[in-house]
């Protein structure tokens, strides 16, 4: 199994907090640092401070060594695909070819509305997200002069310099697509995806999805065993039941819940996150594995709590020797 830390600056973390946060995932030994792309604040208190996702790993990308870097996800509304191809292959060479490429539809109206981001409905935000990955596949792999007459973008005689990183394994920086497996979700991963990642579900939710996009490969002719298999998934572990409960109790704080319901808030997480003692993480680790997963992306909701990060590293074995 392979361990990505992600987080959620949105939560109000100013560019050194979320530097703090992937120095301590990279020497915890994660094998990427991911952050979401958003502009406005939550979960928790609202109007807090927010950074853009890819300004921020460019930094990230000249103050780190080793780490990978990625965005889960940039929504297709926020950036058009060439601006954004260039922007990612322009961190991904100052990072020596460590960074990786979420993207999706996009689905938070109320951040395009305070910055006036256009907001179509979904099927066309999904028309544009298919339009996106065929265009960012095709700046990073086609020859110079490719063309792509789409509905919603055109490019003619393209000349993409420099081109990604090469690395060995790689044809360019991982793009990776996410959901539940839905028939169109399927089809966009299957087409252009080198990772497939189900989100915010339990093990077999995360088995559903897989075999979806499986047999979606299969059915274009793609090696199914090529697409890279992953979850989301929320996290919260501690040394003992005690200090669980005091991290629950400062997540409850931060989103503004009572305390007095920790029992229930844990009870509905507990079978799609991973949370508890290390015995109890360690089990959940397993049932993701044998539901399909090569790769979970631990999604931190407490970011400034640096020592879960290192407990984490320590408890999965993830030490760089």
């Amino acid at each position: 199994m392979r361990f990505a830390l992600m987080s959620e600056p949105q939560q109000g973390l100013s560019y050194e907090e979320l530097l703090a946060l992937a120095r301590t995932a990279e020497a915890a030994g994660f094998e990427t640092f991911f952050r979401s792309d958003h502009y406005t604040s939550f979960p928790g208190e609202a109007g807090l401070p927010t950074t853009d996702a890819w300004t921020t790993l460019a930094g990230l990308a000249r103050e780190t060594d080793q780490i990978g870097l990625g965005v889960l996800v940039s929504p297709v509304t926020f950036r058009p695909p060439g601006q954004l191809v260039k922007v990612v292959t322009t961190v991904d060479e100052m990072s020596g070819g460590r960074v990786e490429l979420g993207l999706g539809a996009g689905w938070n109206e109320r951040e395009h509305a305070e910055y006036g981001l256009p907001f179509p409905d979904l099927r066309t935000r999904f028309d544009m997200l298919e339009e996106q990955l065929e265009i960012v596949h095709g700046l990073w792999t086609e020859p110079a002069g490719w063309s792509f007459e789409g509905r919603f973008w055109q490019i003619r005689g393209a000349r993409l310099v420099p081109r990604p990183v090469a690395r060995p394994g790689r044809r360019h920086p991982n793009l990776i697509v996410g959901g539940e497996g839905k028939p169109r979700t399927a089809r966009l991963a299957a087409r252009w995806a080198d990772e497939f990642n189900v989100s915010s579900t339990d093990p077999a939710g995360v088995r559903a999805g897989c075999e979806r996009v499986m047999a979606a490969c299969e059915a274009i002719g793609r090696d199914p065993g090529s697409m890279v298999r992953s979850a989301m998934v929320g996290v919260l572990v501690a040394p003992t039941e005690r200090e669980v409960g005091q991290r629950v109790a400062s997540l409850l704080r931060m989103l503004g819940r009572d305390v007095a319901g920790a029992e229930a808030w844990l009870a509905e997480r507990r079978p799609r996150w991973i949370i508890g003692t290390p015995d109890q993480a360690l089990e959940q680790v397993a049932r993701y594995e044998a539901a399909g997963a090569q790769r979970i992306m631990l999604q931190d909701l407490l970011p400034r709590d640096l020592e879960m990060v290192r407990e984490l590293g320590e408890l999965l074995g993830l030490q760089r020797g």
